[in-house]
């Protein structure tokens, strides 16, 4: 690959942009900050993050995609044209790109995330299913007739895959992922608790807390919301048991699906993921206690 060629992860919560010679180069939250008096976008990633629940009323900050695909296309298209000249600055040569996408995206979809990055500036654009890249980013050589589970969870979707002969041979996707767990702890702690934290509170929350197998309820941390019953400002001591109460029933769908694709494979191929275990992959691979977890609820439901 020339050195204008890049490689795009797409996600939902965060952007990934990587080229072949200086391997990743920028990582920052799918995040974009627009002002509707001027029309132009004040801020991407980290900056316009930041904004996020802070700006004033002619400003507005919005994470463009949502489970996985596009749902604001004019934002996307800024916000990638504006990763792409951080990346490569103004050259002349426009470059290739290749993105990853979830692997139950529709055909539209496609064609929406293909015509946001040529109108960013893209010479020619391919899309590689995200498992698939999971697998080649993890080393692993598809092309062999070896079966080989990825379990990719993000921030949008969680895309379970079973790959073999350098194709996806069974798979499912949820919408239970990152974004989904931020909200059940928002709710855990609205319902119980009757204080609204934000979204960003919930995420650095569930990072320093979550654990989904065997919490004891040592871990603690104050956090900061609104009283729904005064409407003022208060604080909170929430343990990692609240958090694994919160979350439980997501780290439940997430298993399931891994069982549902577990079920439609091919028996030689099962017989390969027992060999060979289960990739994690994604930001929610980092859900504290995940594997034991998973382990846990397969050896319960024989």
């Amino acid at each position: 690959m020339a050195s204008v060629d890049i490689g795009i992860d797409l996600g939902t919560a965060n952007i990934i942009i990587a080229t072949a010679k200086k391997g990743l180069v920028l990582n920052e939250p799918s995040v974009v900050a627009y002002n509707k008096k001027t029309e132009s976008v004040v801020a991407v990633g980290k900056e316009a993050f930041e904004m996020l629940g802070r700006t004033p009323e002619y400003i507005v900050a919005i994470r463009p995609l949502r489970d996985g695909v596009i749902s604001d296309h004019d934002m996307t298209q800024a916000m990638i044209k504006e990763f792409i000249l951080k990346v490569t600055g103004k050259q002349l040569i426009k470059p290739r790109i290749v993105i990853c996408i979830p692997s139950f995206i529709t055909d539209v979809e496609s064609r929406a995330v293909v015509e946001a990055a040529l109108n960013a500036g893209a010479r020619k654009v391919y899309l590689i299913q995200e498992p698939v890249a999971a697998m080649l980013g993890a080393g692993i050589d598809i092309i062999q007739p070896d079966g080989h589970m990825v379990v990719d969870i993000g921030g949008g979707t969680c895309d379970v895959a079973v790959i073999s002969l350098g194709g996806i041979v069974r798979s499912s996707s949820t919408k239970v992922a990152g974004n989904k767990i931020d909200q059940a702890i928002i709710k855990y702690v609205q319902n119980k608790y009757k204080i609204l934290l934000g979204e960003k509170t919930a995420e650095q929350v569930k990072i320093d807390l979550a654990n989904v197998f065997n919490p004891k309820g040592e871990k603690k941390q104050i956090v900061k919301g609104r009283n729904l019953l005064k409407g003022l400002p208060e604080k909170l001591e929430i343990s990692d048991l609240d958090i694994y109460e919160a979350i439980s029933d997501c780290a439940d769908d997430i298993i399931d699906t891994i069982k549902n694709v577990l079920e439609q494979t091919p028996p030689e191929l099962v017989g390969d993921i027992y060999t060979n275990g289960i990739l994690l992959t994604g930001g929610g691979a980092l859900l504290g206690g995940l594997p034991m977890f998973s382990i846990q609820r397969v050896k319960k439901s024989r």
